[in-house]
């Protein structure tokens, strides 16, 4: 049964769609019903005013896990005579409470029996014989979530659906991880819907001094859903469990037993638990379980206070204060940047006091200095650690020679200091897990051996993090270990931030642990897909197959029958997950048919299901030197959708009619039904064409190819492309079973791989065109804008003091043409090291929305295409998969779902999709490197020796580069020792025989090894110079 409350002037908990899914206006006879939502309430991502339908309960997707969902029915919106406008929220009397003997919920629709009639008993402050059940508040959620995702697996916990939507509105990454903790079907967590339930929906107040706040409301709410099940269970036990909230909010928990009710802190809560569970918890609890001393927060303020955000609004609007994201810089602990598109330079914020307690990836409010440099913002940042700990001698040379660099730096090139600034304010933070090690110079002697909780510091494995205070009882145990930390406050009293440990990954240097890091480094989702994402896939599994051809097959509705096409596939070696194959053949009148064939993955992964909502979390499939994290099922990716040779899969197909010089006729999109000849990779595809003696239909597709794909490029690189460059290297594991690394090279490329990438452009284009000529306002593209021509300032100094040689930045055509003019004919390789540094001056490719930005953004500046998107990887690209259901819609082979015609949210999806992209690739190149420094271990006794060439100088050493291993590493010395040229980028390094110069872009050879860095713990390689001079003792 349902019934509707009226509301007057509501106001909504969050102020926020998000926390809106439910309300709605009243019915009039004229409106039709709502497309069911499949997915739990909220899941709900759509603009303020749509109305959604809730599936009902018993048709719920996680119905089997004990949750529920109501209905929710459109209704309009009126205003009342003098009331303003009136709001109704439908509520119900049928929704489960999910006590397992409850007799009043037992046949209400979606019931399920999680919580037990016995709750939890482990706990000396709550030790009643029926135990007790957690009432968790939305603070707990959103300052404890690690502590809550280890409680002990028996503990009943029930969450209110105020909880989860005030969570939804604050925080989307804990918004993520409740949801996975609702559906963790080990636990016992149950949702109950309050502001759904007729029982305990919960209105804003009108008071004497005021309308009720929203935090207030939600905090009433949530007591009301305790009260509500105090009385609820009596009906069905003589003595039902305690209900117990938790929360830190010190009114909520006063006001709760002002009520009569049970309400404690998470740290005594944890304090409270058998004395086996507190160990394993101590550490998680925000803040700590034991008080800090009194005196470890006393002292001078290091930092000024935020500005009010009333202040910090106003000088946005006037212009004052800027905003944008905080780049911490690789190199130095005391300097970091920020992009702003009004500014023509990054703005440097140095120094801590400049730098504000800004944490890398923070979005910041800052004002420009004037006058500022560089010397005079770090003069007054002292090396010693005023807090007492943590800083060893050897540390404190090492900061102290940091900043005599910085200082010598500017006072070197005082025309390059860029324009500095200073943070006042911070909007949202960046704050996350962070793999660390304990610092051994925090801890005493005695501090090895005690059990008893004390403050250590964690060392970041990132360069660009600040070290992190925490209090743990488990020191001694995680000396030598990688442990995961989160930041959780930093005070304007402290050097550093505070934070709490997480968990141990295993001992320092181990494979696994070293792995593990990796992942959770660069925020890798690598959990094992869930029952409810796996519960999407056919139920055939791995015997589904393409259903013969009819007019009743939902497989074949409007599918064109291709599968006597001759197609193939041409990848990397052991490539499983098959995305495209390729065909051509020539035509009566002289021109060519050239079709490219991706797997129809949208035809398996349908929208806003379970498997789509991952999907769209993970943003990409990441490639590992050793594994691979994937966005879809194994199932999917390698199986079904894989195009695989000799077996029926389905297609979205692009074939082009073009002339004998690539020009295109005409093209069509169709979805289709292959069936591949064979599967190349790029050597057996490229020794095929070679081989004079084969003339088979499928060689002469490849030659086609071949020769269209040559045209093509030629084309393109009139219009202006640029071929720029990136070392790419090949891994060669010992075996499946230990993979461990034997040996490294640079991968060879070949006609075939151009072949590839020339179609796969081809398609990409004139799918981009079609979906944004269809959907102007929503097409999912991808763009690459132009580069100011203040990035590549440096680089063309270089060149121009070193070689004499200069860029034109003029437009991507005069780089094109500037960059092919860039050559020594003494070295061959300099050329591929312009283009790698020029690659380095690039912005970054990005997804877009194409109602987002203006028609003249479109274009891509890499490829000299105006306008860009990704369709021919949907097995490892969500942003393809997007198109593809764009593309799909274009053709009307089917509608369009809601969510791809809302431009907020194919900017909210796109926006994940660019992060997850940006993340999946530093982490494949830190792979990469963890490899290469293990190969490296294990050649010549550890020591390798390489042509190198230097990129960079500095007054205390060079930055070199070696090509042959993709391996960028720095040479220090001794600043006494020789003589540096800052104008001229050379260092005059003395020998036995006199100063031997050294300068950018000359080749040396260098002697590598690997040690253990002492910041990260980590393999770190370390260079020395051989040749032209040796840079040993210096």
């Amino acid at each position: 049964m349902r019934d509707f409350i009226t509301i007057l002037n509501p106001v909504l908990p969050s102020q926020s769609h998000h926390s809106s899914a439910l309300l709605c206006n009243r019915p009039t006879p004229r409106d039709k019903p709502q497309t069911a939502f499949t997915g739990p309430p909220w899941q709900l991502q759509r603009p303020p005013g749509r109305v959604v339908k809730a599936a009902p309960p018993d048709h719920h997707p996680q119905a089997h896990q004990g949750r529920s969902a109501p209905v929710a029915d459109k209704v309009p919106q009126e205003d009342g005579e003098g009331k303003g406008p009136q709001l109704e929220r439908y509520v119900r009397d049928d929704i489960a409470c999910g006590f397992e003997e409850c007799q009043l919920c037992a046949d209400f629709p979606g019931f399920k029996p999680v919580l037990p009639k016995r709750g939890y008993t482990l706990h000396t402050k709550f030790a009643a014989k029926e135990g007790h059940w957690l009432v968790i508040d939305t603070n707990v959620v959103l300052h404890q979530m690690d502590l809550l995702s280890a409680l002990p697996l028996a503990l009943p916990i029930i969450i209110p659906s105020t909880t989860i939507r005030e969570t939804r509105h604050r925080s989307l990454p804990l918004h993520n991880r409740l949801q996975q903790l609702v559906q963790d079907e080990e636990r016992k967590v149950w949702v109950w819907w309050n502001e759904e339930s007729r029982d305990t929906a919960t209105f804003q107040e009108e008071r004497e001094e005021g309308k009720e706040g929203p935090n207030d409301r939600n905090d009433r709410a949530i007591r009301k859903t305790l009260q509500y099940y105090s009385e609820h269970l009596l009906s069905s036990a003589a003595r039902p469990p305690q209900l117990v909230l938790l929360t830190d909010d010190k009114r909520n928990r006063e006001l709760a037993h002002a009520d009569g009710m049970l309400a404690v802190s998470t740290r005594d809560y944890v304090d409270g638990l058998d004395p086996k569970e507190r160990e394993k918890l101590v550490d998680l609890v925000v803040g700590g379980v034991d008080e800090i001393e009194p005196g470890e927060r006393r002292g001078r303020r290091l930092y000024d206070e935020y500005l009010p955000m009333d202040v910090l609004t106003a000088g946005v609007k006037t212009g004052r204060l800027y905003q944008g994201h905080f780049n911490a810089s690789q190199y130095n602990y005391l300097e970091g940047t920020v992009r702003v598109p009004s500014l023509d330079k990054p703005v440097l914020l140095v120094g801590r006091q400049a730098m504000n307690r800004s944490v890398d990836g923070d979005v910041v409010l800052f004002e420009v200095v004037d006058g500022l440099i560089r010397a005079e913002a770090l003069k007054d940042d002292d090396v010693e650690d005023d807090e007492g700990t943590g800083v060893d001698d050897k540390e404190k040379q090492k900061l102290a020679e940091e900043k005599m660099d910085v200082e010598d730096e500017t006072k070197r090139k005082p025309k390059d200091v860029q324009p500095t600034g200073r943070v006042v304010g911070v909007i949202k933070r960046n704050w996350r897990a962070y793999v660390c090690h304990l610092d051994r110079s925090s801890l005493s002697a005695a501090a090895l051996t005690s059990l008893s909780q004390q403050t250590v510091f964690a060392t970041p494995l990132s360069r660009t993090l600040p070290r992190i205070r925490l209090r743990t009882r488990q020191a001694p145990q995680l000396i030598d270990q990688k442990i995961l930390v989160t930041i959780d406050s930093w005070s304007p009293n402290s050097k550093y931030p505070d934070g709490h440990f997480v968990r141990a990954l295993g001992k320092v240097e181990s494979k696994e642990a070293e792995q593990e890091s990796l992942l959770l480094e660069y925020e890798v989702p690598y959990r094992p897909f869930g029952r409810a994402i796996l519960d999407c896939l056919p139920k055939e599994g791995e015997t589904w197959k393409v259903p013969p051809k009819s007019a009743d097959s939902l497989e074949w509705r409007d599918r064109e029958d291709l599968r006597d096409l001759i197609v193939c596939s041409i990848d990397p070696p052991n490539c499983q997950d098959i995305d495209d194959a390729l065909h051509a053949r020539p035509l009566p009148n002289g021109n060519i048919e050239a079709g490219v064939h991706i797997a129809d993955v949208s035809h398996f992964v349908h929208p806003a299901n379970p498997m789509d909502s991952e999907a769209a979390s993970r943003g990409t499939t990441v490639y590992l030197v050793d594994k691979r994290i994937d966005m879809l099922p194994h199932l999917l990716g390698t199986s079904l959708c894989s195009l695989r040779p000799y077996v029926e899969r389905l297609a979205f197909s692009v074939i082009w009619e073009l002339t004998p010089d690539g020009e295109i006729v005409k093209e069509r999109f169709v979805k289709s039904v292959i069936s591949s000849n064979e599967a190349f990779t790029y050597e057996a595809a490229q020794v095929r064409k070679d081989n004079k003696s084969l003339n088979d239909p499928l060689t002469n597709s490849i030659r086609l190819l071949n020769s269209l794909a040559i045209k093509l490029k030629e084309g393109r690189m009139r219009a202006g492309a640029l071929s720029l460059s990136s070392p790419e290297l090949k891994i060669h594991l010992d075996s499946a079973e230990s993979a461990e690394p034997i040996d490294v090279e640079q991968k060879e490329l070949r006609e075939t791989n151009s072949l590839v990438e020339e179609f796969m452009l081809l398609a990409n284009i004139s799918v981009a065109r079609k979906i944004q000529e269809v959907f102007p306002a929503t097409a999912v593209l991808r763009r690459h804008a132009a580069p100011p021509k203040t990035n590549f300032e440096a680089l063309n100094d270089l060149l121009v003091k070193r070689k004499g040689l200069e860029l034109d930045v003029s437009s991507n055509g005069a780089l094109a043409r500037s960059l092919d003019a860039c050559v020594d004919p003494e070295r061959p390789e300099f050329n591929t090291l312009v283009r790698i540094m020029a690659t380095r001056c690039m912005l970054s490719a990005e997804y877009f929305c194409s109602g987002s930005v203006s028609k003249e953004a479109y274009g891509h500046y890499g490829l000299a295409s105006p306008i860009y998107t990704h369709f021919t990887s949907p097995i490892r690209r969500y942003a393809d998969v997007l198109a593809h259901r764009q593309l799909a819609a274009a053709i009307n082979y089917t509608s369009l779902h809601p969510s791809l015609q809302s431009k907020a949210h194919v900017d909210r999806i796109l926006n994940n999709v660019n992060k997850r992209n940006r993340l999946a690739q530093m982490a494949g190149r830190a792979s990469v490197e963890f490899y290469v420094g293990l190969a490296l271990k294990s050649r010549n006794g550890g020591k390798t020796r390489a042509d190198a060439f230097v990129i960079r100088t500095f007054r205390n050493g060079l930055a070199v580069f070696v090509s042959s291993l993709g391996l960028e590493g720095l040479i220090t010395f001794s600043k006494d020792t020789h003589t540096f040229d800052p104008e001229n980028y050379s260092i005059a390094i003395p020998s036995p025989k006199g100063d031997v110069a050294v300068a950018v872009f000359d080749k040396v050879v260098v002697e590598i090894t690997v040690e253990k860095d002492a910041n990260t713990q980590r393999g770190k390689v370390k260079m020395v110079l051989v040749e032209p001079v040796s840079s040993v003792g210096l």
